[in-house]
């Protein structure tokens, strides 16, 4: 997320920044996927998942607010 993250913040149009935030947006949330996974398998505590998926979701609900705001 973070590197991909960069590299929007380094785009050189509209356009380029739309897309690699979308990319931002499509790995965040695949992020959320995987944290997801671990809840289900119990791989690890609770406390710990409950803390990232909360970033996580922050994250998710921010660039995609932003992402909006691009495409108006």
């Amino acid at each position: 997320m973070a590197a991909n993250y960069r590299a929007m913040c380094r785009a050189r149009s509209k356009a380029e920044r739309f897309s690699k935030l979308s990319i931002v947006i499509e790995e965040t949330d695949e992020t959320l996927f995987w944290l997801e996974m671990l809840e289900e398998l119990n791989y690890v505590q609770q406390e710990i998942l409950l803390d990232l998926k909360i970033k996580t979701e922050e994250v998710l609900k921010t660039t995609s607010s932003y992402r909006k705001m691009l495409k108006d």
